[in-house]
């Protein structure tokens, strides 16, 4: 039987004050001017891998946001780009050519000069080696030359205007390093050669891990000020919610239940967080490679038998709100159809309509209750969830109790991040709770949902569209998307995916992912929040972190 919901709630009730607990713990001594962050991926352990063209996994927080840098780094907040090793593009009159001038005075973090050969070569090596074109850009880029030491030009196979935010958010990576690597798949560059503001990895254990200043970093001495960043290892939410409210951590990224009361409560002046809901949405990913996941009509009936509203409150705290059928996040509110929102029926909690669906599709119930399939074997449901996530465990508890309730004898199976990343990159699930990556507009959300070209076998790591989803009508519809400037014409083409979207259901929205951020000030000023919102206050954005690091001030420096 379900777990009933008092059992729910008292299991939250008691994370709450086990981690309310911690608060009375002494602050462990804190170097000056070294900043302790909360790792995104929490795990009891790290592996020493600074490798910034791989996908996430064992990857390491700082190689994406704070060694490697971008061009330029889109801010979401107000949908700018960022001048970084870049200061200036243009393009030609007939979008096939995009131009690029490079600021100058950047080096390496072993004093060698950074220059265009460095794009060029970075981009060659995604067109070399597949698996490290993460953003597909040999799908749409046809060369990239430099035309002088601070010049790149970037030829396109086609008219592709949101290719921008894919170019130049790419981590830029040394020639003079990396060209005599012979797999730069499987290396794990354990002594990184970057032009970021944190480069020396001058301590890495299992369970922390310190990188202090580049000596070369073309924004000192104004930039940065912190010394040095130190990492914990925590397996799980509550172990790092545990060292935040108990001063362990300046700057955190993860879930961390009625945080008024067990954080900000203990220390108004200097104990803040921001949680906006811009990230990318959270899903229930069906893999449509598998009966009888690829019937519309099962998906649809699974939607409606979960209540967004019970997840929204016991899994998440309140902090986000249900998703519409479209799955756009609040940052991208200006696109929403309200047409294909009204369609979109298929997300209200609806337990008799998610039933008449089911027997639809031939999942009648059987004599113990639970559905069976149509050639009369058992359906049994594993939701697979990252262990640790404490926030989407709890969610993933609702809607399995949600999927019981309908006849549906589901059930969730907590993994390691580590394996449960790979089992969903690889296809390998029914289902999943997941992620949507966050994008300038809906083109990229709506691309990884639904467009055939990133459609990847099973047993193949898709980087997106883990549930192996194609509309062939999506295809017409982005590639119109790619050829216009029009915001009238954009938003047109956006209000069909919409729809389209809503009436194949490729994947199960839950509700619009809250961007983690907090913070505690007793030790460094100069963190984002709603009053100054420079940048993101989430670490766990990748480059945006970037912004925030070089903004950060020790306290006994700050004037």
């Amino acid at each position: 039987m379900p777990r009933p919901l008092t059992v729910l709630a008292g299991v939250a009730a008691a994370t709450i004050v086990a981690i309310a607990g911690a608060a009375c713990a002494p602050r462990s001594q804190a170097e000056p001017g070294v900043l302790l962050i909360e790792e995104k991926e929490q795990t009891a352990s790290f592996i020493r891998n600074f490798n910034p063209l791989v996908e996430v996994g064992d990857l390491r927080w700082p190689a994406l946001r704070a060694m490697y840098e971008p061009m330029f780094i889109y801010n979401p907040l107000d949908g700018t780009y960022v001048p970084w090793l870049a200061t200036a593009s243009a393009w030609s009159d007939d979008h096939r050519r995009l131009r690029i001038e490079l600021r100058r005075g950047v080096r390496w973090s072993d004093g060698a000069p950074f220059t265009a050969r460095d794009v060029t070569f970075t981009f060659g090596l995604l067109e070399r080696f597949d698996a490290l074109d993460l953003r597909g850009v040999g799908e749409f880029i046809e060369g990239v030359t430099a035309v002088d030491d601070h010049t790149v030009e970037i030829a396109f196979r086609r008219v592709f205007l949101p290719g921008f935010y894919y170019l130049a958010q790419q981590p830029i990576v040394a020639e003079h390093v990396w060209k005599d690597v012979p797999d730069p798949v499987s290396w794990a560059n354990p002594h990184p050669v970057a032009t970021g503001p944190f480069t020396e990895v001058t301590q890495f254990e299992t369970q922390a891990y310190r990188v202090e200043r580049n000596p070369h970093y073309w924004q000192l001495p104004e930039r940065p000020q912190v010394k040095a960043i130190r990492f914990l290892a925590f397996p799980g939410n509550e172990q790092a919610a545990f060292a935040l409210v108990s001063g362990e951590v300046d700057w955190a990224g993860s879930f961390v239940p009625a945080i008024e009361r067990i954080f900000v409560a203990r220390d108004r002046a200097h104990h803040h967080y921001w949680f906006p809901p811009i990230d990318g949405g959270v899903l229930l990913y069906a893999n449509t490679t598998r009966a009888p996941y690829d019937d519309p009509r099962v998906r649809k009936a699974l939607s409606m038998a979960i209540d967004r509203d019970l997840v929204v409150e016991v899994g998440m705290y309140g902090y986000t709100r249900p998703a519409d059928a479209t799955g756009l996040n609040d940052a991208h509110a200006r696109f929403r159809d309200p047409a294909a929102v009204a369609a979109g029926d298929w997300v209200a909690h609806d337990p008799a309509r998610a039933a008449a669906l089911l027997d639809e599709a031939g999942l009648r119930r059987g004599a113990d209750g639970f559905r069976r399939l149509p050639d009369g074997s058992p359906w049994r449901v594993t939701i697979q969830v990252p262990s640790g996530w404490s926030d989407w465990v709890r969610a993933t508890q609702v809607i399995a109790r949600g999927l019981r309730a309908a006849g549906i004898d589901a059930r969730m199976k907590a993994h390691d991040f580590n394996a449960w990343y790979e089992q969903v990159q690889q296809g390998d699930f029914a289902l999943a709770i997941g992620w949507a990556e966050p994008y300038p507009t809906p083109y990229g959300y709506y691309r990884a949902m639904m467009s055939p070209a990133t459609v990847k076998p099973v047993g193949v790591a898709a980087p997106e569209n883990w549930h192996r989803f194609a509309a062939p009508e999506a295809d017409a519809l982005l590639r119109a998307l790619e050829a216009t400037a029009d915001p009238a014409e954009e938003r047109r083409l956006t209000a069909e995916l919409q729809r389209l979207f809503v009436e194949r259901a490729p994947a199960i929205p839950l509700f619009p992912g809250p961007l983690w951020g907090a913070y505690n000030s007793a030790r460094f000023t100069g963190f984002p929040d709603a009053a100054d919102p420079y940048a993101p206050l989430s670490p766990n954005l990748s480059p945006q972190a970037l912004l925030v690091l070089t903004r950060l001030v020790p306290r006994e420096a700050a004037p």
